[in-house]
């Protein structure tokens, strides 16, 4: 993430969780909670999206745009901040958000791609006080892998990212994207090429990037494809291959369960046992074990 050109908040908070250090490209997840104030913000280099995450009603005033809102934020509403637009807040309340930085480079990357819209036209729409199930739903599953710190999901996160990205163009871009459309599934030469290519890096961090360039398809179409061909996000058949590997190795030789984990692609042992317990139901020493 690009450093923001302002940011002052009068009463200094810090988040209480972030994913600053978790190495998400294109996004920042900051969940905080604070009481009664103002502050003042301007991104130079993000749109941000803030989700309400409080039980009881917390009233604001806001200004952004030229514009003046006020009123009572609850859980799931949503507000929109496009980059580069100064925004003033002053609330009443102790205050439990959700904030998400999505660079604007990658939004217009995406733009082009995957929308065939022109970037250097591209604007998002300022929103106040909004509801958005889909924002809304992807924010609670950005902040469950927040919470969980599950670094070894990046394939998962930036599937997230990039339906966030397109969600967000096709619903609050001033102009109307003309969405470029992949129908059907990939082909069984595209399906071989990207497994042979999963499985040969499986012990590598493989990036949706990687994976949609391979192809020359936008990294947001791979996702859909991949799934129609496999019934399973990328994510999805990446753990499940790096498990059915580590099955192999826990069986048939004596390296130890580190060893394993990180020739499998985890990250750690916690990790891999975590993964491992998910979908097998027992834990890798307890597979060995049997």
């Amino acid at each position: 993430m690009k450093p923001l050109a302002t940011q002052q908040i009068e009463c200094a908070c810090l988040p209480v969780s972030s994913s600053q250090s978790q190495g998400w490209e294109h996004i920042l997840v900051e969940e905080f909670q604070h009481p009664s104030g103002e502050g003042k913000t301007l991104y130079s280099h993000e749109h941000v999206i803030c989700l309400s995450l409080t039980p009881r009603p917390v009233r604001f005033l806001q200004i952004k745009d030229g514009k003046t809102h006020t009123g009572p934020y609850g859980k799931g509403d949503i507000s929109l901040t496009p980059v580069q637009m100064p925004f003033f807040a002053r609330w009443q309340g102790d205050d439990h958000y959700l904030q998400i930085r999505i660079a604007s480079d990658f939004i217009d990357s995406v733009a082009s791609e995957a929308l065939a819209m022109n970037p250097d036209r591209l604007e998002l729409r300022p929103e106040f006080r909004t509801r958005d199930h889909q924002i809304e739903s992807i924010g609670l599953m950005l902040l469950s892998e927040l919470k969980q710190q599950n670094v070894g999901s990046k394939l998962y996160i930036e599937s997230l990212t990039n339906i966030l990205a397109v969600h967000l163009l096709r619903k609050y871009s001033a102009s109307q994207p003309n969405l470029a459309r992949h129908e059907g599934e990939l082909s069984e030469p595209q399906l071989r090429q990207v497994l042979e290519y999963i499985h040969e890096y499986l012990d590598q961090e493989i990036k949706l990037a990687n994976l949609a360039q391979l192809l020359g398809i936008s990294q947001f179409h791979f996702s859909h494809l991949f799934k129609k061909s496999m019934g399973i996000p990328p994510h999805q058949y990446l753990l499940q291959q790096r498990v059915e590997r580590s099955k192999q190795l826990l069986k048939q030789t004596d390296q130890s369960i580190v060893e394993i984990a990180l020739e499998c692609g985890f990250n750690s042992h916690s990790h891999f046992s975590k993964q491992f317990r998910q979908l097998i139901g027992i834990t890798p020493s307890t597979y060995r074990a049997s």
